[in-house]
């Protein structure tokens, strides 16, 4: 039994779900590593233009799974140690996964989102939560520390470094309302209208050039590591020109605008 799905409910757009609610998704290996693959999948895709990740039940997932797991796979003649770092590998290249794929990641958040959970949040480009959602960056209430899978450079950069020491080190929770006042969600809507509203977004975004859009989610991440503005400007003017030279968008916008329609971008 696979406990993901991946749903199209709409042109262009796929939806990744987790899909076991009585463990609240939680991040076993029989739930990460069919993740990893769905990842791929819909990152290969090319009618795939926008991605929406969720889970479903009570919680968008749960973090570290507390109860019996399956192992890691391909781990037969390893040591405990490379265990370890073989299952910590496979954990920490979801985000990283997320990061390299072309669409937009929107996470449509429903409920819990706790350690790793918290963390996967944070691999997506944009987040919408539902009302009964809520964070918590719970290594640090299981005795090991708050930072993994990215977690030290992701938040400060959403939310700004003394907010993140703060959740971080408190390990409280941040219900939904805290998290878009900070800006770690960009909007909070009623749990029955989450997947509606990820959706429309997507639509949206859609709508523009697929070209434009994924330039723009690689210059967004590589924004978040450009040490310097000058540096920023130059990779962003050799991304806009190439786009421009490249392709007939600039008209056709150009000429939807004139004609009061839609812009048809062939990229």
């Amino acid at each position: 039994m696979s406990y993901i799905r991946i749903e199209k409910p709409r042109p262009h757009t796929s939806v990744i779900v987790m899909d076991r609610p009585e463990r609240m998704n939680s991040m076993a290996f029989e739930q990460v590593v069919p993740l990893h693959e769905a990842l791929r999948e819909v990152a290969a895709d090319n009618d795939t233009w926008c991605v929406v990740l969720t889970g479903t039940g009570r919680g968008f997932c749960s973090g570290a799974d507390t109860q019996h797991t399956e192992p890691p796979p391909n781990i037969e003649g390893l040591t405990l140690t490379r265990i370890a770092t073989r299952s910590m590998t496979i954990l920490a290249e979801l985000v990283p996964t997320m990061r390299r794929m072309p669409q937009p990641v929107i996470a449509a958040i429903n409920g819990a989102a706790i350690g790793g959970g918290m963390c996967l949040t944070l691999g997506a480009d944009i987040r919408i939560a539902a009302e009964s959602a809520y964070f918590r960056a719970a290594g640090i209430n299981n005795g090991l520390t708050a930072t993994e899978l990215g977690l030290s450079f992701l938040l400060p950069r959403a939310i700004g470094s003394s907010r993140a020491f703060e959740i971080m080190l408190s390990g409280r929770d941040v219900d939904a309302a805290e998290a878009a006042g900070i800006g770690l969600v960009s909007r909070v809507v009623p749990d029955t209208e989450l997947m509606d509203a990820a959706l429309d977004l997507a639509d949206q975004i859609n709508g523009w050039s697929t070209q434009g859009v994924q330039l723009t989610k690689r210059m967004m991440w590589a924004g978040l590591e450009t040490a310097s503005l000058d540096a920023a400007v130059e990779l962003e003017s050799h991304t806009q020109l190439y786009v421009r030279l490249t392709t007939q968008n600039f008209e056709e916008a150009t000429r939807a605008r004139k004609e009061g329609r839609k812009p048809d971008f062939k990229d």
